[in-house]
């Protein structure tokens, strides 16, 4: 396996959430001659005799690493909590297509309009990320907490284009329907950000997450990966408030004295570094056949048939988010503020002399999740008290510079999707009341069934959708379909994007190499 390298545009990778933040795993390559098998397979302890290595990025050492398997053998596998994944959609791939693992909340992403992807991963990101948190696959593949549930809130199409807006009305509906009959969500998982160019007290995307943070949900954002210097945070992740999950690099062994930050990461700055670091190197995570990512990466990266490795602090942050959920089983009461506490104070600190060593390591917060030390512990005070983000700022200052565009027409200013204006003092006045959806209606338009019937949506999903006919500056949404895909369990037939394909900012805009 070669060392990956970080090329110099990776800074276009942290720029908006519309880029994806480029939080996008970056798969490393993979010997050609690398044979199918469990990502458990082929591993040697480290410190052995032989001077042999670990593959660090496989599920079973991570788990070693955070101490999840001793929080496992003492029953705490996140049962009954409800994770919320806001990604590109989740496919039910072995590990995630058992009954009840993954529950599809609303589709609001720009492959809406085609009844056969609604709901479902044919980008890549968001399997990768909901397996790492919740996959139960006995022998093959296991999550952080693999009791836990995945709520699945598609916001990404399937060539990864999303706009800010977007995000914002997922967290709100995260936020307004998380103790819906049947529904317990606790975590919120954000494995993207963008390159605000405004204060988290006034910036829309922050706002909404603190909103989700102060109902009693613990948010975990990824950093970023422009890890050049003391450069700030990824939005949502320099709010206080929430958890910014940060980067770990194992360096192929599982002792933790060799760790240190990974080139890529960001760490932030003095005035708000990551509150923990994760493993975001070289992780092993689930592939999606045929998806972008899949067909992006043209079989490098890939292990096996049903796998990926790549890099990034989406993996982190996902990582981080399992963790809570297994906290938050054994200790149902916490607040979010005293579970972020509670990882914070039981972390392992990186050795002093990689600190002295790597400037990004005097960034790293509390240091390596620990689950097996916060497991001993009983989650207790933290209280924050931040000034409070008002989200009165501007959305295009959340983009930072990035657009969705469709041909010549590029989506900016204060207006959402639909081309609503988009008052952001009262979109936030309402979030903060967790009422900023009113049945499928969030800024004034129809955006998706809004529907809770018992413990199941209606018909078992989404009803009332209603796309078709939107239009901003002659952009008919309604123009995006897909021609003859369908998904079969383990791939997706015929893989042509048609229509209106939303351009220049997506998921994947680094190299899986």
């Amino acid at each position: 396996m070669k060392k990956p390298s970080f090329p110099s545009r990776r800074r276009a990778l942290v720029t908006s959430v519309t880029a994806a933040a480029a939080l996008v795993a970056v798969a490393v390559a993979v010997s050609p001659a690398t044979a199918e098998r469990s990502p458990r397979g082929n591993q040697r302890t480290a410190g052995a005799a032989d001077g042999g290595t670990v593959d660090t990025g496989s599920p079973e050492a991570i788990s070693r690493i955070i101490g999840a398997e001793e929080a496992w053998a003492r029953g705490w596998t996140g049962r009954g909590v409800d994770v919320a994944v806001i990604d590109t959609g989740v496919a039910k791939v072995p590990g995630l297509d058992g009954p009840g693992k993954v529950i599809d909340g609303p589709d609001l992403s720009f492959d809406a309009p085609g009844a056969a992807v609604t709901g479902l991963d044919a980008h890549g990101h968001g399997t990768f990320m909901a397996g790492l948190i919740a996959a139960k696959d006995p022998g093959s593949y296991t999550g952080v907490a693999p009791d836990s549930r995945i709520v699945n809130v598609k916001v990404g199409a399937a060539d990864g284009a999303v706009d800010v807006s977007q995000v914002i009305a997922a967290i709100d509906w995260v936020t307004q329907h998380a103790h819906d009959p049947g529904l317990n969500i606790r975590v919120l998982s954000l494995s993207f950000g963008t390159d605000s160019v405004q204060a988290y007290e006034r910036d829309p995307l922050a706002q909404a997450a603190e909103q989700a943070w102060k109902h009693g949900i613990v948010v975990v954002a990824a950093a970023g990966n422009d890890g050049r210097g003391p450069r700030k945070l990824a939005d949502p992740a320099y709010n206080p408030y929430v958890i910014a999950a940060g980067g770990q690099d194992p360096l192929g062994t599982l002792d933790t004295a060799d760790d240190r930050v990974p080139d890529f990461a960001q760490h932030g700055t003095e005035d708000r570094p990551v509150d923990v670091i994760a493993p975001a190197a070289h992780v092993i995570g689930l592939r999606v056949p045929g998806s972008f990512v899949d067909a992006e990466a043209a079989g490098t990266g890939r292990v096996g048939t049903r796998y990926q490795r790549g890099s990034g602090t989406s993996q982190a942050a996902a990582i981080v988010a399992g963790g809570a959920a297994l906290l938050l089983q054994k200790d149902p009461d916490a607040t979010p503020d005293a579970i972020k506490h509670l990882l914070g104070s039981t972390a392992t600190p990186l050795p002093r002399k990689e600190q002295n060593a790597h400037k990004a390591e005097k960034y790293s917060g509390h240091g390596i999740v620990n689950l097996a030390r916060a497991c001993e512990a009983t989650p207790s005070g933290g209280a924050q008290g931040w000034p409070s983000s008002l989200g009165d700022g501007d959305l295009d200052k959340s983009r930072a510079g990035e657009y969705v565009q469709d041909g010549e027409v590029v989506l900016r200013g204060e207006k959402d999707i639909f081309g609503k204006p988009y008052d952001s003092a009262s979109m936030s006045a309402a979030a903060s009341r967790a009422g900023a959806w009113n049945r499928g209606t969030w800024n004034g338009s129809r955006w998706s069934g809004d529907d809770w019937s018992g413990s199941r949506w209606s018909n078992g999903d989404w009803s009332g959708t209603s796309w078709s006919g939107s239009r901003w500056s002659g952009s008919r949404w309604s123009g995006m379909s897909w021609d003859g895909s369908r998904w079969s369990g383990d791939g997706w037939n015929g893989s042509r994007w048609t229509g209106s394909r939303w351009s220049g900012s997506r998921w994947s805009t680094m190299d899986w190499d």
